[in-house]
């Protein structure tokens, strides 16, 4: 069976770690490269965090570095929950390897010039993205889908109308939510479902390899920020729900829908409304996740954690 072609687009970030790691051992997937932007923490900071991970996970991937602030808003992070580091928890081995020498959106054209069906997966602020589709529309046609964790149908989790990844650069993803790809977007309906309670921390605390460690420590730092800032009992696991799609269509349910991003700069700047119920007859621009199997969407976690060699 050919594997799928994938391109990783981050900001490290707990979750974003998660959706890597299960991405780096999947014998479906191939991980063409990775590019990181600002989100979580700052540039510095999530590049860091994503080479210590492809060097702890023992991956053969280009990482290459993006953009550092948005479009046009003004940058934010998340150190509230992610850390001062971005990636608080796991004391990593001093770094071996460095940063490929094409910056991310150079690094993603000359990849696409050499594959066809290839998935862009983003799992941080749509920058990356939407720089390469603006600066080299013609990449389009050797772009499969955009499978992103952004957004949400009903409420935010930084503003009552807008999720962190989509409010870090609205702009940038009206640019990929209007590209005309195939654009897959799993929002907070569907990963808030997805909670890291004791039950899971138990079952994957016995998974004695370099995957589970690295998985019970940074979800242990995630649990204690979610409950200090929002008073979640268990963090939800947003950013693997892109490559769990991937793996296993039949975790989530999906339904085409019309999506406009709100880029008016006021109270719901950031929200994508997305017209589940087609009230304004628009043209369906994306494939959103209305559902989640939360059994399913932990075995394959389990399952990617145990790929890894102890």
């Amino acid at each position: 069976m050919d594997k799928r072609k994938i391109i990783l687009d981050c900001d490290p970030g707990h979750d974003d770690a998660i959706a890597i790691m299960l991405a780096g051992r999947a014998s479906s997937l191939e991980i063409l490269g990775i590019c990181v932007e600002a989100g979580n923490q700052t540039l510095e900071k999530t590049g860091n965090n994503t080479i210590n991970l492809v060097q702890y996970l023992d991956l053969d991937v280009p990482v290459a570095l993006g953009s550092g602030k948005p479009l046009k808003r003004a940058p934010m992070t998340c150190a509230a929950i992610h850390g001062e580091t971005g990636l608080d928890g796991f004391p990593f081995s001093p770094l071996k390897i460095k940063y490929h020498q094409q910056n991310a959106v150079e690094l993603m054209k000359s990849l696409l010039d050499k594959n066809e069906d290839v998935t862009l997966v983003p799992t941080g602020p749509l920058t990356n993205i939407a720089e390469l589709l603006v600066k080299y529309p013609e990449v389009k046609k050797n772009i499969k889908s955009i499978v992103l964790m952004g957004g949400s149908i009903g409420y935010g989790n930084v503003s009552p109308a807008a999720e962190f990844n989509i409010l870090c650069d609205p702009e940038a993803a009206d640019i990929v939510f209007n590209s005309g790809l195939d654009v897959y977007m799993l929002g907070l309906d569907v990963t808030r479902k997805a909670l890291v309670l004791p039950n899971v921390m138990k079952r994957m605390s016995k998974i004695h390899n370099k995957a589970g460690e690295l998985f019970i420590r940074l979800m242990k730092v995630f649990n204690e920020n979610q409950l200090k800032i929002f008073g979640h009992s268990g963090a939800p696991l947003h950013d693997p729900a892109t490559i769990i799609s991937l793996l296993n269509p039949k975790v989530f349910t999906f339904k085409k829908m019309n999506v406009v991003i709100d880029v008016t700069g006021g109270p719901s700047y950031g929200r994508t409304n997305c017209d589940q119920f087609d009230y304004l007859h628009q043209p369906h621009n994306a494939y959103v996740a209305v559902d989640i199997n939360v059994k399913e969407y932990w075995n394959e976690v389990e399952k990617g954690l145990k790929r890894y060699s102890k």
